[in-house]
């Protein structure tokens, strides 16, 4: 059973030594009740970027638009992106963040009947853009809220447990957006969204809450002592004074963690926009086949995440710090991905489409980067720097779904007018454009999973700045 003790109770006790096992029962029942409407948070974010690519093969020809005009619509949804999440950064450092999530839920779902009304092209790029700016904090506002909840030791399992609905909501929208779009039309997938979306808003005014380990309470403010070891004690976390932040910003660690998790969002950017045509066209999948094959990378990037959530829970019980806990595991599921990307175009079949799943699947682990770099400050610069790297890292988000699009024209990819059906010869000019793309997405993602595993060393440098640049 979940312990009695009130929140406030239990930062003002003293904590028992470090546990080895995975102690469920010292968890406050709050605490994962709101992880659980974070989880829910994160698969309507992600069911609601996953609805492009779903639609891209009715929406093309229905609107009159290109294949690269429909890869600047992709890509228009990181426009604000950056801008809005180290804006709601800042924010979240003086307002709780519980009036920050609701206000974007609200967004997000105001923002999907547009297109269900007959928006043409035109709306779909400024309702994108729009919906894209109020989602662009989602990740890391929804790690400032669960940490707030737990204890720094017990961040790591429902962090990733957050992170793992991001990867749930295509594999639960693929399959059910896929009938909607059969039964009642292309744009009756975004009205769905929109619904679903409403009735989570509800939840979240009924239910949610700031934790005790927020940045708005005044427990742990004595600060940490400057000198001694060469790295923070990942238990000393929240109690760091406030720092100048661009230092943050202009260290090793920091740039590590923009380059990883700028490879991550670079594939989010592909998978969203033009997977699924990718399997219709090149591999010839019909559309119901579509919306279940799309599902698997992401099943799988719920493994690796759940998986990687256990696994960084029980290090960081051990006594690891949340560089060895947290983001070596991420570099090297970045690794795994890199080389799978490379590899898919040197195969074919099955066995191909297996290799591009499994690609997709470990690169889908962006939110463990923002979730090792909140140990470098305090709870109150915290979304900040989650945010500010969100923002930065979903470049790479903006740059994918329109380079694909360009490289599919580039290699003579023209899409057919409404109605009209695909010669082979555009087939193999989509495959040869992607594959260039997959080539440059392996590289990607080698280097940022190389520069995690050396360089995003969150204690270390929380010391650092602790010692010489706190205000």
């Amino acid at each position: 059973m979940a312990s009695s003790v009130a929140p406030d109770k239990i930062i003002d006790s003293p904590r028992p030594e470090t546990s080895k096992k995975i102690d469920f029962g010292r968890m406050n029942r709050k605490a994962w009740l709101i992880t659980a409407l974070l989880v829910l948070f994160q698969i309507v974010a992600f069911a609601d970027k996953a609805v492009l690519g779903l639609v891209a093969s009715e929406a093309i020809p229905d609107l009159g638009i290109s294949a690269v005009e429909f890869g600047f619509i992709g890509s228009a949804f990181f426009f604000l992106y950056a801008v809005v999440s180290v804006v709601t950064g800042f924010l979240a450092a003086k307002f709780s963040v519980r009036w920050i999530i609701l206000t974007m839920g609200v967004v997000w779902a105001v923002m999907q009947f547009p297109m269900l009304l007959g928006g043409g092209a035109a709306i779909l790029l400024v309702t994108r853009i729009v919906l894209g700016g109020a989602e662009g904090p989602a990740t890391a506002m929804s790690l400032t809220s669960v940490h707030s909840w737990f204890e720094p030791r017990r961040r790591a399992l429902p962090s990733n447990l957050v992170a793992a609905g991001s990867t749930l909501g295509p594999v639960l929208a693929a399959p059910a957006l896929a009938w909607v779009i059969g039964e009642w039309g292309w744009r009756w997938a975004f009205g769905v969204l929109g619904i679903v979306g409403f009735v989570w808003v509800i939840a979240w005014v009924l239910l949610a809450g700031d934790g005790p380990y927020s940045g708005h309470g005044k427990h742990g403010e004595d600060g940490v002592p400057a000198e001694a070891t060469a790295e923070m004690d990942t238990e000393d976390v929240d109690k760091q004074k406030p720092i100048a932040l661009w230092r943050a910003f202009a260290s090793l660690t920091f740039l590590a963690a923009v380059i990883g998790g700028g490879s991550n969002f670079w594939v989010q950017g592909f998978v969203t926009t033009w997977l699924p045509q990718y399997l219709g066209t090149v591999v010839g999948l019909s559309l119901p086949q579509v919306g279940t094959v799309t599902t698997i990378p992401w099943i799988l990037g719920a493994v690796v995440l759940l998986f990687l959530g256990f696994l960084g829970h029980r290090l960081m019980q051990k006594g690891f710090d949340s560089h060895r806990s947290i983001a070596i595991p991420f570099g090297i599921a970045a690794l795994v991905a890199g080389v799978c990307f490379i590899l898919v175009q040197t195969a074919s079949g099955v066995f191909a489409v297996a290799l591009l799943c499994i690609a997709a699947g470990c690169s889908l682990a962006y939110p463990m980067t923002a979730s090792a770099l909140a140990f470098s400050v305090g709870k109150k610069q915290r979304p900040i720097m989650m945010a500010t790297l969100g923002g930065v890292a979903s470049v790479g988000a903006i740059i994918s779904p329109t380079l694909v699009g360009w490289l599919m024209t580039r290699a003579g990819y023209v899409s057919p007018p409404s109605g009209s059906e695909l010669t082979p010869e555009m087939a193999n000019n989509m495959a040869a454009g992607v594959h260039q793309a997959f080539t440059i997405t392996g590289v990607v993602l080698l280097v940022g999973g190389v520069l995690c595993i050396l360089f995003l060393r969150p204690e270390a440098l929380g010391r650092k700045l602790q010692a010489g640049y706190s205000k």
